[in-house]
């Protein structure tokens, strides 16, 4: 016997819908790449009309560039949050304010969460964004406002570190470069790396970090390897 109550449909707010069509491309973007983003299939995902997916991006063009930013912007604050979030440091510890890490703590997670699979995906997704944007202006400026953003946050972990002592360089923003340069490097393998690289190479973007920032060597991997920052910084200094 069917029931004669109807279940009342939950109308989103337009700001919600959009939210929701957005999550779900950036979703679909990670996974299978943004050649694979299309109204038809968004509204499938989400068991809607394509209608209403053109209604919030009249242009696919357009979603795919939202939908890369919104991927991309989500990936930055895991991976190097701003400084004032409360969060604890790299080994789990407070950090040196009561709560927020120190550049060092930052960057040292940082690197622990630049490696391994868990961030290929977002590696394959820049691939992917930076060979379509040559053909797809939106896409184009949104890889630009990423990439920008990306530079910025490094620049000013880095910039703060100098101002506190802990690190040393004369040009924070070339720094900053420098490193995202050899990880985008690193980066590009991520669609045919076995995995087998040689420590120096895995270690590439870490290294380049220490050297440039006038850090000694173990000083940003405490994470990785179980020795705390403080103790690979006191043993390097020793030997010096």
């Amino acid at each position: 016997m069917s029931s004669s109550v109807q279940r009342k449909r939950i109308r989103k707010s337009p700001e919600a819908r959009r939210a929701e069509i957005v999550d779900t491309a950036a979703a679909v973007a990670l996974a299978e790449g943004l050649e694979c983003l299309t109204l038809r299939r968004i509204a499938e995902e989400l068991a809607v009309r394509p209608g209403l997916i053109s209604h919030y991006f009249p242009s696919v063009e357009d979603l795919v560039a939202e939908a890369f930013g919104t991927a991309a912007g989500a990936e930055l604050e895991v991976l190097l949050p701003p400084g004032a979030d409360g969060s604890p440091g790299a080994d789990g510890s407070p950090g040196a304010d009561g709560g927020v890490p120190t550049p060092t703590g930052r960057l040292e997670r940082f690197f622990a969460r630049t490696s391994g699979e868990a961030y290929d995906a977002i590696s394959r997704l820049w691939i992917n964004a930076r060979h379509l944007s040559r053909y797809r202006p939106l896409l184009r400026d949104r890889v630009a406002e990423q990439e920008a953003a990306w530079r910025g946050r490094l620049e000013e972990v880095i910039r703060e570190g100098v101002e506190r002592g802990e690190f040393r360089t004369e040009d924070p923003y070339v720094t900053a470069i420098q490193i995202l340069v050899v990880l985008d490097g690193l980066g590009v393998h991520a669609n045919t790396e076995d995995r087998d690289r040689p420590e120096a190479v895995t270690r590439m973007a870490v290294t380049t970090a220490e050297r440039e920032l006038g850090l000694p060597r173990g000083a940003l991997t405490g994470a990785l390897t179980g020795t705390p920052t403080g103790d690979a910084a006191g043993e390097a200094a020793g030997d010096a």
